[in-house]
């Protein structure tokens, strides 16, 4: 599987796709949107994150050993 695993997700995303991408519930996004370390975009009252900054941010606190 040499896809990248967002790939077909857009750009910004919303809370809900973000569930979906991540495969978590709803709430646990909302969670993730409010955490102060989590790369929150505010438009308007809506918080999204980046697709690009989501990717940067699960690569930082993934616990890997090289």
């Amino acid at each position: 599987m040499n896809r990248e695993p967002f790939e077909t997700m857009p750009n910004v995303m919303d809370a809900k796709q973000l569930a979906k991408a991540l495969q978590i519930s709803k709430a646990g996004a909302y969670n993730l949107l409010n955490a102060l370390d989590f790369p929150t975009l505010r438009i308007g009252g809506r918080k999204m994150v980046m697709k690009s900054e989501l990717i940067a941010w699960l690569k930082r606190h993934t616990n890997s050993k090289e």
